[in-house]
């Protein structure tokens, strides 16, 4: 079971990191970087079910984009 319960001590702090990260980047390489993090931190959790229910929760009320061809 995901727990969502705020465990960063200074999630300010966490964002600014993250935002750091990105600085300089361009789109592709930002996008590269959010990959790599993410498959690093989801070896670190190593649940899949607790993996697949934070992925449903982060896609939860986001639209798909529809392309146009």
């Amino acid at each position: 079971m995901l727990d969502t319960t705020l465990r960063l001590a200074d999630p300010d702090a966490f964002y600014e990191a993250l935002i750091d990260m990105h600085r300089d980047l361009g789109n592709n390489e930002s996008q590269l970087v959010n990959a790599k993090l993410i498959l690093l931190l989801s070896n670190q959790i190593g649940d899949m079910d607790v993996l697949r229910e934070a992925m449903s929760m982060a896609r939860s009320g986001v639209a798909a984009s529809t392309a146009r061809v």
